[in-house]
């Protein structure tokens, strides 16, 4: 019965191993993983060269991680075996807290926060230092500030240090402090990024340091489609329910006119089709593009605001635009400042820099 039993056993594991193997080899090849948002390894070249260098081998290791058959649903295992069995705080740096889902951002990486400094004073130094632009600084927390707190079972960042260090460094703006303005809940539950809906205070503050009110009222527009952030798929673990997507609107977002230049097209200051793609946050000005305008005949002032942002700011900007006739994105990350001078008239703009610290601490993207 014994020897019957083992026989079974192999057999079955067998089978498994053989069918499983010969499902890799046939099925097709997956270009994108929609739940971790990042391509998928591709089948290495097979040449001499790839050999004998050793690369064929590790690039195919990579591939066959990245094409195995079933791969969604054992990482789903894998995550489950190490959190709820093994009671691992973290999956692949990620953790659930609260009914949030959120990446560990630690440790304080000075270097780079120095790095990030150099560049905006580099910034400022080649278009702004001789100009009559009022030049103004602000630091966005991640979500972990508020959701991880003085919590000591989790590593966090030293934001003081963070924001003092910085904001020594760039001395040459007036720093705007938008912490207390945020909570928990100004982010979303499966991503990295704040709600427009809830940052409405975090606008006027900004604007009002900026000499300009903001009193317009808005609409809430959503589609009616649930929508997953960056951590969803990452995590692994459908534990924490997917989130809604809410857009402010008024007259002057619905009649702005709006210029993608690196795409040179003209686009809507919201897209809610966009919740349905890969990023549900491109449906914010078309998400992280490199130099975009905004143009608002109606806005309460003839002002111009200039901001220097990471992706945080698409949601940001349109709730300015009441306020000025013009309004300028830039992501240095996707264009280097050495070209602004062909698209921008530095003069007497209002100028934002405004940073998540995720992006300041992995300042590597930065031109």
């Amino acid at each position: 019965m014994k020897k019957f039993h083992n026989i079974f056993i192999t057999v079955i594991l067998t089978t498994f191993i053989l069918v499983l193997s010969i499902f890799a080899w046939v099925k097709p090849t997956d270009e994108f993983s929609l739940t971790e948002r990042r391509p998928l390894a591709k089948l290495p070249e097979l040449s001499f060269n790839t050999l004998v260098s050793g690369s064929f081998m590790k690039n195919f290791e990579n591939y066959t991680l990245d094409q195995f058959p079933l791969r969604e649903f054992f990482r789903t295992v894998k995550a489950q075996t190490e959190t709820r069995i093994f009671n691992k705080k973290a999956n692949n740096d990620i953790i659930e807290k609260n009914g949030y889902i959120t990446k560990i951002e630690y440790p304080l990486n000075e270097e780079s926060i120095d790095n990030a400094a150099k560049k905006i004073n580099n910034v400022y130094e080649k278009h702004l230092k001789d100009t009559d632009a009022n030049v103004y600084f602000s630091i966005i927390p991640d979500k972990n500030y508020y959701l991880i707190g003085n919590d000591k079972n989790y590593l966090s960042l030293d934001y003081n240090k963070l924001v003092t260090d910085i904001t020594e460094k760039t001395s040459c703006m007036k720093y705007v402090d938008i912490f207390s303005e945020l909570s928990t809940d100004s982010y979303y539950k499966t991503d990295s990024h704040w709600r427009q809906e809830k940052i409405l205070p975090v606008a006027k503050k900004i604007a009002g340091e900026m000499g300009v009110q903001l009193n317009s009222q808005y609409k809430e527009l959503s589609p009616d489609k649930s929508v997953y952030g960056v951590y969803y798929g990452q995590y692994a673990i459908k534990s924490v329910m997917p989130d809604s997507l809410t857009v402010l609107s008024n007259e002057h977002t619905q009649n702005a006119k709006v210029i993608d230049y690196q795409n040179q097209q003209e686009i809507p200051v919201y897209n809610l089709s966009e919740a349905e793609g890969r990023d549900f946050y491109e449906a914010f000005l078309g998400g992280p593009l490199s130099l975009v305008t905004i143009e608002n005949e109606n806005a309460t002032t003839d002002r111009e605001l200039v901001i220097f942002r990471d992706s945080f700011g698409s949601s940001l900007a349109p709730l300015f635009i009441e306020g000025y006739k013009k309004i300028t994105l830039v992501d240095i990350r996707y264009i280097h400042p050495n070209m602004l001078s062909q698209f921008i008239e530095f003069n007497n703009q209002d100028v934002l820099f405004i940073y998540s610290t995720s992006v300041l601490n992995n300042s590597e993207t930065l031109k």
